[in-house]
This record gives structure tokens, C-alpha cells and sequence, in this order.
């Protein structure tokens, strides 16, 4: 049986509301590259980006593993993958072949390497064959996913989920199986010691691709945070304990987000502050590192917390919301895109054209995700909606259709 969870689903529609904002930013930050910048770029942009970007991930990577262990419930665990599979490759193959076309079609226009035409471009897109150098990210395949890759990851680490799960169900029993004194301090260090050996030793070495295979680095941070909100989703203690240490594990997450961002701001000052004898022997970029693995998984506690402490009850806008979900993410950095490649010639200025990319972005995955993908039944499934809208499903927006 699935057990609900209100707080959840609504940490998910907000994970992802985030995502479009940290998207529309990624055209307007400075010194990050991205499918289509703006001429518009600001140096100011990059904290904020920073202290989202290191849970964002993490968090949707993690709540996906606490959505599987809410629903997959008595199942077999290979019926469970297999359905999984289902529902996820088929946006995943229709997102890659039409939804990220617009991205590779806008971005290799704006380099110059394709000819405006985007039917023409489409044609050739399908043939998968290499494109010229620099046409769009993903060039030499002759097609690419771009924000997709989360749901090319999450089909592989589905499916040694569920093979770890049919061979032994040792993880959620050993969790549970921890005295209280222990678990606490295990749930609390080993995460951020894991995180800091990604990223001290695993990035430095393998670092982040995005194509999945060989992306060492991603796989070494996202696949345990899976796994792991899958063992927590029914361990009431967890719970518990994050609601009751809500305050101070947010004001550790401040604290080391500010301890990051002091040491990046402070290394790349043009006038550096001389520094003791002793200071000036610290490895402050292995500080750093250590800083944003701690805060990391704080942050992740601290979502956790709050929202299990002020979001856990059925609030009205939650059931449309959790389905619109998985279309919005589908569509939104194509809009975005597409967007910006029509205003940007306007030269509309560094704030208007910003508000202009985000509002022409949420209105069109309201339009299309209300007046049609959830009202043409061949398309519900690829936007990862079920073909049928059940009353009763659209009343519970059950987690299982949740990615």
C-alpha cells in the first residue's frame, strides 16, 4: 500500500519551480556555460546559483529513491522496474528526439553551424549522425538529452535498486537495526564524509559529463543519495529526527554555504588579504570542498525538516500541481531557450528580458501542459502522465507517477 506524503510531493513541485528559476539563470550568470547565454550576464548571479546548485540534484535524485520506497510497497521488485522503465523511457526517447531538438536547433543557429530551418534541422536530427564542431552540446552523437540526463540516470539506477532489493533487503533492515545513539551521528556524518571524498578525490579525477557513461563523479554522488532515500522513506525515526533538528541543521547549512562562498570570493579577489604565516599554510581549497559537502547534505536535511514540519497536509493546488510536474520539467529548458533565442536579437535590456524569458516560460507550460499534453491521450505518456486521469488519481496524485 502507498503510503502518502504530502510533504514530499510538495518538496518535488517546489524542487522543480526552483529549477526553472536556476535554469532562466544559467542564461545570465557569468563565466557558466550554458546551450544559449544572454548578452546580459552578471557576476552577482553566481552565489545565489552556488548555494542552490549543490542540493538541487541531490534533492530530486534523493527524493526519487523516498518516492520509489513509498511506492514500490510488496511488489516484485523486477515488476516494479519494469513499470518504472516504462514510464520513463518513453519521455526520456520523445524528449531527446522532439522537446530538446528546439535547444540543439536554437543553440547550433546562434553558433553559426546550422541553417536556420528548423524542419530541414529536424530531418537531419533524426538521422543521429555527428554534426560540424561546436553545432550544439552533444554534436558528435548527431543528438543529446541536455536537461534530460536526470531521466537517463534515473533508469539504470532504478534497476540496481531493484536488483539490490531482490538480492537481500539489507539496507533499510540495517538502518533500523542501529541504536538510536549511533544512528543519529551515522545519518549525520557519513553522508557529508561521502560527499567530501566525491569531491575531494572522484571530481578532481572523473569530473561531471553528464553522459552518463564514464560520469564517475555524478554516479559516485547521486546513486547513494538514491539508494538511501529509498531506505529512509519508511524509517519514521529519520523523520523524526529531521523535523527536530530543523533549526540547527539550518543554521549549520548557512554556515557552511558562507564559509564556501567566503573562500571562492576571497581566491578570486584581485587585491589578495595577506595572511598570517600560520593561515597561509591551510589547503583553503580542500576547506572549500569540505565546506560544500557539509552543507550539501545539511541542506538536505534542513528541506526535509521544515517541509516535513509545514508541508505535510493535503493542500488544495497539490494534486494538479504533483501531475503537472513531470511535463513542466520536459518543456521548461526548451522554452526557456526558445524564448531567449527570439528576445535576445530585441536587445530589451538586463531586466526586462530576464522577466520576459521566465514569464513566456511558465506560460507555456501552463498552456500546453492544461490545454493539451493532459488532454490528448496518445501524449500523456510521453510527458510521463498516465493515458487515463482517473478521478481518483487525480485526487491523490498517487507518488508512484511521480519521478
Amino acid at each position: 500500500m502507498t503510503e502518502r506524503r504530502h510533504d514530499i510531493d510538495a518538496l518535488r513541485v517546489f524542487a522543480f519551480a526552483l529549477l526553472i528559476l536556476y535554469h532562466v539563470g544559467m542564461a545570465y550568470v557569468a563565466g557558466w556555460d550554458f546551450h544559449l547565454k544572454s548578452a546580459y550576464t552578471t557576476d552577482w548571479l553566481q552565489a545565489p546559483m552556488i548555494a542552490l546548485n549543490r542540493w538541487r540534484m541531490p534533492l530530486l535524485f534523493m527524493i526519487s529513491g523516498i518516492a520509489i520506497g513509498l511506492a514500490r510497497a510488496e511488489r516484485a521488485p523486477w515488476q516494479f522496474a519494469w513499470r518504472r522503465c516504462g514510464r520513463l523511457l518513453p519521455p526520456l526517447l520523445f524528449g531527446m528526439f522532439v522537446v530538446v531538438a528546439v535547444q540543439a536547433y536554437c543553440q547550433g543557429v546562434s553558433n553559426g553551424k546550422v541553417v536556420p530551418g528548423f524542419g530541414n534541422f529536424l530531418l537531419r536530427y533524426w538521422q543521429v549522425r555527428p554534426w560540424p564542431a561546436g553545432s550544439f552540446d552533444g554534436w558528435e552523437h548527431g543528438i543529446t538529452w541536455n536537461h534530460l540526463w536526470y531521466l537517463a540516470y534515473l533508469l539504470p539506477y532504478t534497476l540496481l535498486l531493484m536488483a539490490m532489493v531482490a538480492l537481500g533487503r539489507m539496507l533499510p533492515v540495517s538502518l533500523r537495526a542501529l541504536p538510536a545513539p549511533i544512528a543519529l551521528p551515522v545519518l549525520l556524518l557519513v553522508p557529508i564524509l561521502w560527499e567530501a571524498f566525491c569531491l575531494l578525490w572522484v571530481m578532481p579525477r572523473h569530473p561531471p559529463t553528464h553522459a552518463l557513461v564514464g560520469d564517475w563523479f555524478v554516479h559516485a554522488e547521486s546513486f547513494p543519495l538514491f539508494v538511501l532515500g529509498y531506505a529512509l522513506a519508511r524509517h519514521a525515526r529519520f523523520w523524526t529526527w529531521s523535523v527536530q533538528l530543523r533549526w540547527p541543521t539550518l543554521i549549520a547549512a548557512l554556515l557552511a554555504i558562507a564559509t564556501e562562498l567566503s573562500i571562492r570570493h576571497l581566491g578570486r579577489s584581485l587585491d589578495p588579504v595577506p595572511l598570517p604565516a600560520l593561515l597561509a599554510t591551510v589547503r583553503w581549497d580542500m576547506v572549500e570542498r569540505l565546506a560544500r559537502a557539509a552543507y550539501t547534505w545539511l541542506a538536505l536535511l534542513t528541506l526535509f525538516g521544515w517541509a516535513r514540519h509545514g508541508l505535510n497536509r493535503p493542500f488544495a493546488w497539490l494534486p494538479y500541481c504533483t501531475q503537472a510536474v513531470f511535463p513542466w520539467y520536459i518543456l521548461h529548458q526548451s522554452l526557456i531557450i526558445l524564448a531567449l533565442y527570439w528576445l535576445a536579437p530585441l536587445h530589451l535590456g538586463p531586466w526586462l528580458e530576464p522577466v520576459l524569458v521566465l514569464a513566456a516560460t511558465v506560460a507555456g507550460c501552463l498552456l500546453l501542459h492544461e490545454y493539451l499534453i493532459r488532454r490528448v491521450r496518445w501524449l500523456r505518456p510521453l510527458f510521463g502522465m498516465p493515458v487515463r486521469e482517473s478521478p481518483t488519481r487525480t485526487r491523490a496524485a498517487a507518488t508512484l507517477t511521480q519521478v
